[in-house]
């Protein structure tokens, strides 16, 4: 049976948007990860895995994501105010100013190619909220009135997030010799359920209840910039 043509189209969107075809600029990052590899501290697939499950738990899952459905939920009744208070909260919350840098630059980018890609009144406002600083533009709340203008669900946008930020650091894993193809995608396969808690956990969760926890990590971001060889903005 062929599926509508709304669902279709929705679906194609969906693959678009997760797509680091998709210049968002999001698939430059490493999160730390390029630190850790050359300090020696992350080798092969498991500790991968370790990498990708403490993001997704204790960081991304409990902040950009919550950040994400907020704004998503603000975008979908109209609420631009809840869009910007999603986008302010979620700044204080991230704490390293290389995250915060590069997911304004990242969120400005997607928003640029949004705006020439689908026709929403919501995207001119932002981008004129960023022409004069009302708003950081912060990729996972851009992310989500992106979605919301692509006719997205919530879910769909929310695991359209989250699938493209673990394949942008599958592939960001395998430029740097952590793993080859085929065990990425076994990765990807085995972190199919920690995705789908992440929105659980996050869709629960108010903008005051979001948290992290990723010491080694943040510091391993913090120290990126400082190493003699880079091949990740962050």
């Amino acid at each position: 049976m062929s599926l509508p043509a709304s669902v279709f189209a929705q679906q194609l969107t969906l693959m678009q948007l997760s797509d680091s075809f998709f210049p968002s600029g999001s698939f430059t990052l490493s999160h730390g990860l390029e630190s850790l590899v050359q300090e020696n501290q992350l080798r092969g697939s498991e500790d991968l895995q370790t990498f990708l499950r403490l993001l997704l738990r204790n960081k991304v899952g409990v902040t950009d994501t919550v950040a994400l459905i907020h704004a998503y939920r603000g975008s979908a009744i109209a609420d631009l105010e809840a869009v910007r208070t999603a986008d302010a909260r979620l700044f204080a919350q991230t704490l390293v100013e290389k995250t915060r840098e590069t997911q304004r630059k990242s969120g400005r980018a997607l928003l640029m190619v949004a705006s020439s890609t689908w026709q929403d009144s919501q995207l001119d406002i932002l981008n004129q909220d960023a022409a004069i600083g009302k708003i950081n533009c912060l990729h996972p709340v851009v992310f989500a009135v992106v979605g919301r203008a692509a006719l997205l669900s919530e879910q769909d946008t929310v695991l359209g997030f989250l699938h493209s930020f673990v394949t942008g650091l599958l592939g960001a894993a395998i430029r740097l010799s952590v793993v080859g193809h085929l065990q990425a995608q076994r990765v990807l396969l085995q972190l199919a359920p920690e995705i789908e808690t992440a929105y659980h956990t996050a869709a629960s969760m108010s903008l005051e209840q979001m948290w992290s926890c990723t010491p080694t990590i943040d510091i391993a971001q913090m120290r990126h910039q400082k190493l003699a060889q880079r091949l990740f903005a962050s």
